[in-house]
């Protein structure tokens, strides 16, 4: 989880959307020559398996009972990161207006989320090199003995851009 032995450092990058998580983590994971995990990427492929099926995705009880059955999958490259659904590459569906404007009720959702950080917390302990890990929850919740945690704010007029 937040093993921080000699060649397995854990970063955990928090933050609002829109502050850069994505942007900051990559980077400092290409600086330090660490894996780079995009937590949200996982909510955000349940979310477009779930609209895929389709399924509602405001029946929390339907969400709970389907959150374990896709197989997601990320790449922790941070020059090439990745999601695969299924073995489908989502990467680019995943970012859709229509994924986002869903994801929040998946991600609220407490089975979704215990079956997603188990998966989180197996990537971050097979990054034996170390890793950037990123999103909402992960230096609280995902990685809490992750050595380093930066939560990242952005001024609301920034926010708004990205």
């Amino acid at each position: 989880m937040g093993d921080s032995s000699p060649g397995h450092f854990v970063v955990a990058v928090d933050g609002p959307s829109g502050s850069g998580k994505s942007s900051a983590s990559r980077g400092a994971a290409r600086a330090l020559g660490l894996r780079y995990l995009d937590t949200g990427a996982m909510y955000r492929a349940l979310t477009w398996w779930l609209m895929d099926a389709p399924a509602d995705t405001a029946d929390e009880a339907l969400v709970a009972s389907l959150a374990a059955k896709p197989v997601i999958e990320v790449g922790t490259d941070p020059d090439d990161p990745w999601t695969r659904v299924n073995g489908t590459d989502v990467s680019r569906d995943i970012r859709t207006r229509e994924v986002s404007a869903q994801v929040s009720a998946v991600a609220r959702v407490a089975a979704v989320r215990r079956h997603l950080i188990e998966q989180q917390r197996a990537i971050i302990a097979a990054a034996v090199s170390g890793i950037v890990a990123e999103g909402r929850d992960i230096g609280t919740v995902v990685a809490p003995d992750a050595p380093l945690k930066v939560f990242l704010t952005a001024a609301s007029g920034a926010r708004a851009q990205r």
